[in-house]
């Protein structure tokens, strides 16, 4: 599979990366995927201090005691849990930060973090306090590189401005356009990459979607339009690709990004979007026509 710089980042991470949230806690369905993913060229791991309440970065620790400088693990931080309450609070502070990564890496069991990254982000929050952390945890060699997972095109510019974050995560589909008008050449401009997530859209966008339709929509989509424009996609690409190597090619054609994280449920899910990833990049015209048929969606009030 092929492998893309990250940022300015010494990391080369493969085209599609494993989200890991998916995986759940029993290691007789988790390990088989993880080893699968290896099998098929996958270098790139995301995780969360937050999945499954750190029992997720502990599978990954385990599953990879033996073969750690093989492989990236991003994970993230700044949802806290608060003993004997449900939910979460945010905690963005440089205090939470360098202890909340002392326990990720005891859970992963390896003593740093190739991409560490703020999971979310206000305007509101400590910027320069937050920075300070990782640039802290970079100069101790804690973490190899920072980033953040957002969607805010307001906290992105700010990152951009003040930090040196080599990557954003934010989510991004041909029904997601949100990102393009702004976010997107930004990253670009500034040679920071963009870590797509959701590329097919909770399922909406593969040949399963019928199943996953409703008269809700989905996002700015009414169900009426999307069940129009999905249908329009599908005849579009019969025998040539599925919905869901178009939705995967269409996330790849845009400059910016440099890897897909997508989760896997199961083997053969992961086949399947190892297959999207590998498969023939979008013409032109089906870029063209993508963009014709789908919206440009743009963010509310630039959040």
């Amino acid at each position: 599979m092929q492998k893309s710089q990250l940022g300015s980042s010494n990391l080369f991470v493969s085209k599609l990366g494993l989200g890991c949230m998916s995986l759940g806690t029993d290691e007789k369905t988790a390990f088989p995927i993880l080893e699968t993913a290896l099998e098929e060229g996958i270098n790139y791991f995301d995780t969360a201090d937050l999945y499954d309440q750190g029992k997720n970065e502990q599978l990954l620790g385990r599953f990879f005691k033996n073969n750690r400088e093989d492989i990236i693990i991003a994970t993230k931080v700044g949802n806290k849990r608060e003993e004997g309450k449900d939910g979460w609070s945010w905690d963005a502070s440089k205090a939470y930060i360098k202890e909340q990564v002392k326990t990720s890496l005891k859970r992963l069991g390896t003593d740093y973090i190739d991409l560490y990254q703020l999971h979310g982000g206000m305007m509101e929050d400590p910027i320069e306090e937050t920075i300070e952390a990782f640039e802290e945890l970079k100069d101790e060699g804690v973490i190899l590189y920072y980033g953040i997972s957002s969607i805010r095109p307001n906290v992105i510019r700010e990152y951009v401005k003040r930090s040196s974050i080599v990557s954003v995560m934010m989510q991004s589909s041909i029904l997601d356009r949100r990102p393009e008008e702004e976010v997107l050449p930004l990253l670009a401009e500034n040679n920071i990459s963009v870590v797509t997530r959701g590329p097919v859209a909770k399922g909406l966008l593969s040949p399963k979607y019928r199943d996953k339709l409703t008269e809700k929509g989905y996002l700015n989509y009414s169900g009426e339009e999307l069940k129009e424009v999905l249908q329009t996609l599908e005849q579009k690409f019969l025998d040539k690709r599925t919905l869901t190597e178009a939705a995967i090619q269409y996330n790849l054609a845009q400059p910016a990004v440099a890897s897909i994280i997508a989760g896997a449920s199961s083997v053969e899910q992961l086949h399947a979007n190892a297959n999207a990833v590998n498969s023939a990049p979008l013409t032109a015209e089906e870029l063209a026509f993508i963009q014709k048929v789908s919206k440009a969606s743009v963010y509310e009030a630039h959040r």
